[in-house]
């Protein structure tokens, strides 16, 4: 029996803890939600900055700048190393290559991103 007037009754302390545990479990699942919403972004981060490393390496192919055109190589853009990989094939215009560029992290791993698309021989059919 509680003598206490009113005013002056409080929480016991198993109210407490059951309280402080309902916010412990609280807490885990936030910082859990939190932490795939950061493992997201940085997913969706890495395959826009592999997609930005593609289109450029298409581009290069296109122009016959460098070592584009086709093979290995690797290269540093937006903060992070990246292995591109330039493959020419035919396509049914004999005036166009198809050119399928491969864009992974540096030192291994699958392909982020893979894009194709059409580079000119410098030649006229007519």
């Amino acid at each position: 029996m509680n003598l206490a007037p009113p005013s002056q009754r409080g929480f016991t302390l198993i109210e407490a803890l059951v309280a402080l545990a309902i916010l412990g479990i609280a807490a885990v699942g936030i910082v859990r939600a939190a932490e795939a919403h950061i493992d997201t972004l940085y997913g969706l981060e890495r395959r826009a900055a592999a997609q930005l490393v593609a289109e450029n390496a298409l581009a290069e192919a296109s122009l016959g700048i460098g070592t584009a055109i086709a093979g290995n190589r690797e290269l540093t853009m937006l903060g992070s190393r990246w292995t591109v990989r330039v493959a020419l094939g035919s396509s049914d215009d004999p005036d166009l290559q198809l050119a399928t560029v491969q864009v992974s992290p540096a030192g291994g791993g699958e392909a982020v991103v893979t894009l194709r698309g059409f580079v000119d021989r410098g030649t006229i059919t007519r």
